[in-house]
C-alpha cells in the first residue's frame, strides 16, 4: 500500500504512544507500521534518490513537528513518549493532525515563524503549500523533475545532429560506462557503408577479449522486429555473440520479444534509457552545481 504522507502519520503516531510508556525509535516504527497495516516491503521502500527508507524518513519528520508542538517529548536520545498536551489532543482528536492544526500551539507557531523568516525573509504563511512532502522529498521531487527536463532536452538536441554524430556519441557513452578503457583503444564508430547493419564496435574489457557490435538509430518512429532481425543477421556475419541496439525512440513489444528469444545477446536501449545513461555518465552534460545534504551527528552531542 502507499505510505501515508508525514502529516497523515502524526495522529496515528500519537495513538501509538497513547499509553504513556517510553518507546525507542525502532519500537515506534514497528508499532506505527502495525497500526497502519504496512508490510515489510512498505516499510523498507527506499526514497527515490537515496537508500534511506521512505517510511522512516516520514516518521522522523512527523516526530519533529509533534515535538515542536509539545505533543511528544524525547527524554533521552532515541526515546519518545507522549506529553500531557498530546493526551489532551487524543481526548478530542481532530480528523487529521496537520501543520495548520499544530499552529494553534504557541511554541509551534513560533517555530514556523522562525523557519519562514529564515527562508529569504519571506514571512508569508505556507502551511497549505504542498507540505505533505518532507524536505528530503521536496529535494527528490525537484531533482527528478530537473532530470526529466534535461533528458527531454538531450533527446531533442540529438535529433538535430547528423547520424554520424549519434554513432560517435554511442561509442563515447559506452567508453564512459567502462567498456574497453581509453577512447582510442576501446571503441570506434564504423561510419556509413563500412559494415552493413553495424554502426560501431567496442571492446568489452581493457584486454579486448570480446568485441561488442553496436547499432545506433536516431529515429522518431518505433523500432520494430525487422530492424532487430537485420542486426542479429549482421552479428552472425561478424561471428559475434553480443550486440547493443540503441535508439532515440522506443522498441515495439515484438522487437523486445525477438531480442529475448535468440541465442545472440542483444541489449536494447531506448531513448529514455539513453538519456538517463548520458546524465549518469556525464556525456553531453556539464556539472552546474552540487549540494551537500547533512544531518545532525547525534554521537557528537552525546555526553560521556
Amino acid at each position: 500500500m502507499a505510505i501515508p504522507d508525514f502529516q497523515s502519520l502524526m495522529l496515528p503516531l500519537l495513538h501509538s504512544l497513547e499509553d504513556g510508556s517510553e518507546c525507542g525509535t525502532q519500537d515506534t516504527l514497528d508499532a506505527l507500521a502495525a497500526r497502519l497495516g504496512l508490510t515489510e516491503a512498505d516499510v523498507t521502500q527506499p526514497m527515490p534518490s537515496r537508500k534511506a527508507p521512505l517510511f522512516t524518513n516520514r516518521v522522523a519528520w512527523a516526530k519533529l513537528h509533534l515535538k515542536r508542538a509539545g505533543l511528544i517529548e524525547s527524554p533521552r536520545r532515541g526515546v519518545y513518549r507522549i506529553t500531557e498536551r498530546g493526551r489532551g489532543v487524543l481526548r478530542t482528536p481532530p480528523e487529521r493532525v496537520t501543520l495548520a492544526y499544530l499552529a494553534k500551539f504557541p511554541e509551534y507557531a513560533e517555530f514556523r515563524a522562525r523557519s519562514r523568516a529564515s527562508d529569504d525573509g519571506d514571512a508569508t504563511p505556507d502551511v497549505n503549500q504542498d507540505e505533505d512532502r518532507t524536505p528530503e522529498e521536496h529535494i527528490d521531487y525537484g531533482y527528478s523533475r530537473f532530470r526529466a527536463a534535461l533528458a527531454d532536452e538531450i533527446l531533442n538536441t540529438i535529433a538535430q545532429m547528423p547520424p554520424a554524430f549519434f554513432e560517435r556519441l554511442v561509442v563515447d557513452l559506452l567508453v564512459a560506462m567502462g567498456y574497453g578503457g581509453s577512447q582510442r583503444d576501446a571503441g570506434r564508430a564504423v561510419g556509413p557503408g563500412a559494415d552493413e547493419g553495424i554502426d560501431g564496435v567496442i571492446k568489452e574489457d581493457r584486454l579486448g577479449l570480446e568485441t561488442i557490435y553496436l547499432q545506433a538509430k536516431r529515429w522518431q518512429a518505433t523500432v520494430g522486429r525487422p530492424e532487430i532481425q537485420r542486426f542479429a543477421g549482421a552479428l552472425q556475419g561478424q561471428r559475434a555473440r553480443k550486440g547493443i541496439f540503441i535508439t532515440t525512440s522506443d522498441f515495439s513489444k515484438e522487437a523486445e520479444a525477438y531480442a529475448a528469444s535468440i541465442q545472440s545477446t542483444i541489449v536494447l536501449i531506448n531513448g529514455a534509457q539513453l538519456a538517463e545513461l548520458m546524465i549518469d555518465h556525464g556525456i553531453g552534460v556539464t556539472l552546474v552545481n552540487t549540494y551537500d545534504i547533512k544531518r545532525l551527528d547525534s554521537d557528537y552531542f552525546t555526553l560521556e
